[in-house]
């Protein structure tokens, strides 16, 4: 770039203040030949594992924790939402570039190959929480959340499995036993502080947490009570159901309801499970991909007849979305449900001035703090969600500027994360709810973030369609639904 006659006295500059050449020796000039000490050489080779997630696009699984180039973008701080768990305790090994280079150094024959399944590369990995945001932030997009899936994966092939996570993973089985006349005692055995001493001494679920509480009435049981209130100009929609949204918060589903009424479309629940999320997350493949299959079956007929899958719950629907494809494959229905599955503020946003129905909007006040999910941060952005939430006229929706809430699904439960669960909120997002005033209102879009800002700062945090619906025109508040 500057010529050789520059480069010459650039060295005798060099030479005249550095003549031992102690400072920065073959950085500038004189430096070796490029292809000498390259990160893959002649001999560099990586043990193939035996995996279960799609990673074609990557060039396998090696490739994709390869794509980590070292640059250290994970170990930023105070800015976006990559990496969490570096962001907290500040230590190599929990960013997203340690990882990979741990990883990489057992694959590639660095270390013995049966460091890739020891209980100390189990710890390395233990503090990774899945939020995808290196997906998108890492300039490399090294997607560390899909390369835990698969390492937990293989490591439970050699240790065993804890219950907790068992447990976890058959969340929706477990709640489907209680809701009804059952909801309450569930409730008083799962909540109070005996029970919370007894999961913590047994499950490692650390006592300051309380798990959601079951409703009576699912939300399903509600949709199949009533009477639509729609005028169909939209056509058909699915509602996918989570199971938060059936079994512990239904007024989520509730205001979906309203929301998507009141565009004119006709809501439609299919017949479908668990997305798989919680089974993806501690390493169970075989059962997720189960479940997918299930899933795609029975969503599939909807979206050849033109419907889109929405959802309230980020985790979930961005289940369908991402995890699907790498669950099922080369499967084209699996690929043609993650291109219709999209999130609620999606559909309010692109129906906007679209020249269909329009949702009435009445004159009701509101000043919101935003905390968008990591996923839905990741894969979709913050844009939409934004936009919907200042729809209504008098609304005033702001993003907080903050990264991971630190909950991350069942992670802020663990004993062993609490701290760090915490430390994570405490890094932007907590601070920034704290200075809110009284009358503001906290606005989320999955539940691990409600669960974490509810626990830490006892003041409620609502999903977006909650105040959303709450806002259309001639509308009672959603407890009165």
């Amino acid at each position: 770039m500057f010529g050789k006659e520059l480069v010459g006295h650039f060295r005798e500059v060099k030479e005249l203040f550095d003549p031992d050449g102690i400072m920065n020796p073959g950085k500038v000039f004189d430096t070796p030949d490029m292809r000498e000490n390259l990160r893959y050489g002649a001999d560099y080779s990586a043990e193939m594992m035996p995996t279960k997630l799609d990673w074609s696009a990557d060039g396998g699984f090696a490739g994709a924790i390869e794509r980590c180039n070292g640059v250290g973008a994970c170990r930023k701080v105070n800015a976006g939402a990559m990496c969490p768990s570096y962001m907290a305790t500040r230590e190599e090994e929990h960013s997203t570039r340690g990882r990979a280079n741990a990883l990489r150094a057992a694959l590639s024959g660095a270390l013995p190959i049966d460091e890739f399944q020891s209980e100390r590369m189990y710890e390395v990995l233990d503090l990774c929480l899945e939020c995808k945001s290196c997906k998108s932030e890492c300039p490399s997009n090294v997607d560390m959340a899909k390369i835990k899936y698969e390492f937990l994966d293989l490591y439970y092939q050699t240790h065993n499995m804890p219950l907790r996570s068992r447990i976890v993973a058959d969340i929706h089985r477990l709640n489907s036993l209680a809701p009804g006349p059952l909801a309450p005692l569930a409730n008083l055995a799962m909540r109070n502080a005996p029970a919370r001493w007894a999961s913590e001494k047994f499950l490692g679920i650390d006592r300051r947490r309380k798990v959601p509480k079951i409703v009576g009435k699912t939300f399903e049981q509600w949709f199949r009570g009533r009477s639509p209130n729609t005028t169909g100009s939209r056509g058909d929609i699915v509602l996918f159901h989570d199971t938060f949204m059936n079994f512990n918060h239904p007024e989520a589903g509730r205001a979906a309801v309203r929301l998507l009424e009141g565009l004119g479309y006709r809501v439609r629940l299919a017949d479908r499970v668990c997305c798989g999320r919680p089974m993806v997350s501690a390493g169970m493949l075989d059962r997720a991909i189960a479940n997918a299959r299930r899933n795609v079956a029975a969503l599939m007929p909807y979206v050849e007849a033109g419907a889109r899958i929405v959802g309230c719950e980020s985790s979930c629907i961005l289940t369908l979305k991402d995890e699907y494809p790498d669950l099922l494959g080369s499967d084209t229905a699996a690929q043609a449900i993650a291109g219709a599955s999209v999130m609620l503020e999606e559909v309010l946003v692109d129906a906007l001035e679209d020249g269909g129905q329009q949702i009435v909007w009445s004159d009701e006040r509101a000043e919101i703090l935003l905390h968008v999910h990591c996923h839905e941060r990741a894969l979709i952005g913050t844009t939409h969600a934004v936009a919907a939430l200042n729809q209504p006229p008098n609304f005033q929706a702001e993003l907080i500027d903050a990264g991971c809430c630190g909950m991350a699904g069942s992670f802020g439960y663990a004993k062993e994360h609490y701290d760090v669960s915490q430390q994570v909120g405490e890094d932007r997002l907590f601070p920034a709810l704290r200075k809110a005033g009284a009358d503001t209102k906290f606005a989320i879009t999955g539940v691990s973030c409600k669960q974490q800002i509810e626990d830490e700062l006892h003041r409620p945090a609502r999903f977006l369609a909650e105040l959303l619906a709450e806002a259309v025109a001639g509308h009672k508040p959603l407890t009165g639904v």
